[in-house]
């Protein structure tokens, strides 16, 4: 769990004015604040590690679930609003994806400002 948390830390903070707060218990990033990513590990006891993530809505949301249901995941709570969840568990986790994921994440979320100045 340390080392997933690390890897999805020191991704998210390479991300033009992110950072890092507690939301319902657990770590958070931000930008603008609004939320990109989530971090969470057995969160209400799902024994899952994962890292939530924005999608551009339900048709995206949908197709990643379809395309591939050993990585994504429907979170519970943020699910609704068209996010997903990666699968950070076991030695061998797609941490291209992750990264690209997070960062895809963090352009839904930032404002124009950052993004026209050319974002990440």
């Amino acid at each position: 769990m340390t080392d997933g948390l690390h890897r999805v830390r020191e991704i998210a903070m390479l991300l033009p004015e992110a950072e890092e707060r507690t939301s319902h218990g657990q770590p958070t990033f931000f930008v603008a604040g609004k939320q990109f990513a989530q971090f969470r590990a057995d969160h209400h006891g799902d024994a899952l590690t994962v890292v939530c993530v924005r999608t551009s809505g339900a048709d995206e949301q949908a197709m990643l679930l379809d395309a591939a249901p050993d990585v994504y995941r429907k979170p519970a709570y943020l699910g609704p609003s068209g996010w997903v969840s990666i699968d950070l568990s076991g030695s061998d986790v797609d941490w291209t994806l992750v990264e690209d994921r997070i960062a895809r994440s963090w352009e839904l979320a930032a404002p124009r400002r950052l993004l026209e100045a050319g974002g990440r």
